[in-house]
């Protein structure tokens, strides 16, 4: 067989393998790029694009019902359908211009691709081999093995649903479940979490974890803690939830329990490379344990959260790691997280449930609805939690309306190590936001 070799391989074509695409388009390297499902992955197709596209107007209209009798006596309808077919005008032809621009700079193969040794991938019965082969398959959503599951359906279809049903239940509760949550609900749907554990996000404070359960609750939304889904049966003309806490009936239900490495169609086994159910093991130069074999992106198992951000950092990263523009072992910066529930939460560095009672970090907690910008909104959770360790801010996370904006204001001064002193000599920010109140706080 007359075997093609490249210098590389991208199997993907999600945020990290997109960016190092668009950097090896501009060398003189030979480039195959192999993609089996949407060109673009995840993020910009069903993922943190459309969702904070939509999350726009939803917003909008709860902001507005936040605000009845404050100045607004008539609150905002969200339209579903109209809400969707202009996110679909916009996202439906992302994946073939995507497509379109790999394909002028690289060759393209539409199909899985699986590895047959160490050195050879295949797709659609030809054998490829590189100089180097990057593995950048992503993530794909965990389906309950559960009677019934043939109802299920993923963030992939809600997010393109043209009409909204009456009823959706939720099973589980991290930041994609409780954003799509969040949206149904505002459209106007009513909307039972059912939640395997006794509280929503982790990564969060307890305090920042119940009190957003909490204003979701007041808006109707229904959570049921501690309930395992055992089947779903469909009776007439609605779904039957069947949970040891009782039954939930339904039109739509939406499965987030979670994702797992996209790494099933790869035959890994048929190589030596290493991983665990958290994706493929890799160095700190991202190269997996076979030699030549690399992988970025949320398929890697790592400790840092799998944000697009992050994988396209391990794109460009690995991209100066190959081309010979770096020989340093990979270092994250400070990552910021947000979910974009309302209120928002968002977070960055020390949890302060974490230190709590360690005498080296003390902890403020700075209620924010006395400000007038939070008063004005009507803003009444939003609270900010601050982590220090002497004088050094090292976290911070808020609960409010503005919470990844407000967090992103204090993400350059715990990375950049800037002390209260220095920040108050070089930065004055717009009175009267947050921002103006920052410098007050640091020591």
């Amino acid at each position: 067989m007359n075997m093609k070799k490249y210098n590389e391989i991208l199997i993907g074509s999600g945020p990290a393998a997109y960016k190092m695409s668009n950097l090896l388009a501009k060398t003189s390297h030979s480039v195959l790029v192999i993609e089996g499902f949407e060109f673009g992955g995840t993020c910009p197709n069903y993922g943190c694009e459309p969702k904070i596209f939509l999350e726009g107007a939803a917003r909008t209209v709860l902001q507005s019902q936040q605000l009845v009798g404050r100045g607004i006596s008539q609150p905002a309808k969200l339209d579903w359908q109209a809400l969707m077919k202009t996110k679909l005008s916009r996202f439906d032809p992302w994946p073939d211009e995507t497509h379109s621009i790999i394909e002028k700079s690289h060759d393209v193969e539409e199909g899985y691709a699986h590895f047959i040794g160490d050195k050879t991938v295949s797709v659609n019965g030809r054998q490829y081999q590189a100089d180097h082969i990057i593995i950048a398959t992503g993530q794909t959503p965990n389906i309950l093995d559960i009677p019934g599951k043939e109802y299920l359906h993923t963030n992939y279809d809600l997010l393109s649903l043209k009409t909204l049903p009456s009823r959706v239940a939720v099973i589980g509760a991290g930041f994609v479940g409780l954003e799509l949550a969040t949206l149904v609900a505002a459209a106007g749907a009513d909307v039972t979490m059912i939640i395997h554990s006794d509280r929503v996000l982790r990564e969060f404070t307890r305090a920042e974890d119940k009190m957003l359960v909490e204003a979701m609750k007041e808006r109707g939304i229904k959570f049921i803690f501690n309930a395992n889904t055992q089947k779903i049966s469909q009776l007439k003309d609605e779904l039957i939830i069947a949970t040891d806490q009782g039954e939930v009936r339904a039109d739509y239900i939406l499965n987030v329990t979670g994702r797992h490495p996209n790494i099933e169609k790869l035959a890994l086994d048929n190589t030596n490379i290493k991983y665990d159910h958290h994706g493929i093991k890799v160095d700190d130069h991202m190269m997996t344990s076979v030699d030549g074999i690399y992988a970025i992106g949320d398929v890697v198992s790592r400790q840092e959260p799998k944000l697009t951000p992050v994988a396209e950092f391990e794109g460009q990263y690995l991209f100066d790691y190959l081309t010979g523009k770096t020989t340093q072992p990979i270092t994250y910066p400070l990552i910021g997280q947000a979910a974009f529930t309302f209120p928002e939460v968002a977070r960055v560095g020390v949890n302060a449930d974490s230190v709590a009672g360690d005498s080296q970090y003390q902890i403020k907690r700075i209620p924010l609805k006395y400000g007038s910008l939070y008063a004005g909104q009507n803003d009444q959770v939003s609270t900010l939690t601050l982590v220090f360790k002497g004088k050094q801010l090292v976290g911070a996370s808020e609960i409010g309306d503005y919470a990844a904006d407000d967090i992103n204001n204090l993400i350059p001064i715990i990375g950049l190590q800037i002390d209260g002193n220095e920040y108050r000599q070089k930065v004055m920010t717009i009175y009267p936001t947050l921002g103006d109140k920052i410098a007050g706080l640091l020591p």
